[in-house]
């Protein structure tokens, strides 16, 4: 065991990991932050989607001793500074872009990394950037609606598929 001391969410942690601790694991278990879901351990489902450095990573690959010195950004991290919703979360819920919820952290920090890098996508870009992300629920026709109103854009010329 060694001890990794990186900062989540504004605030400097340090916990206890071995080598082969991931990132999800330790900020699940070691850090209490449960909004990181663990899917599949394989890299195909994005429920563990948090912002290393600033930028998305899934989590189930990589080591937490990798983000030692790190900024982490969790879900837990993304509401506003008085506990409301922010304007990605705020439209996931307008736009009903969740069902189950279980894929929904992974897909907020998805949609905040991509805005950050591309404030204004096209349909097809938020489609293609959520490629790594897998919803078994929704059929994704909200979610791409929620990205696209976080946007800042019209989101009456969406079509369903």
């Amino acid at each position: 065991m060694t001890n990794v001391t990186m900062t989540v969410n504004g605030k400097t942690v340090t916990g206890a990991a071995e080598g082969r601790t991931l990132l999800s694991s330790f900020l699940r278990e070691g850090q209490g932050l449960t909004g990181t879901h663990i899917g599949c351990d394989t890299s195909q489902c994005g429920a563990c989607v948090v912002h290393v450095n600033g930028q998305a990573v899934k989590s189930c690959t990589m080591f937490a001793a990798e983000a030692a010195g790190a900024t982490v950004e969790t879900i837990e991290g993304q509401a506003n500074a008085d506990g409301s919703l922010n304007v990605i979360q705020q439209a996931f819920q307008d736009h009903h872009g969740l069902q189950c919820g279980f894929c929904t952290p992974g897909m907020v920090m998805s949609a905040a990394a991509l805005l950050k890098d591309n404030p204004k996508p096209t349909e097809q870009e938020v489609r293609d950037y959520l490629e790594g992300n897998i919803c078994r629920c929704t059929g994704y026709h909200n979610i791409v609606k929620a990205i696209m109103a976080a946007s800042g854009q019209d989101v009456s010329t969406i079509a369903a598929e």
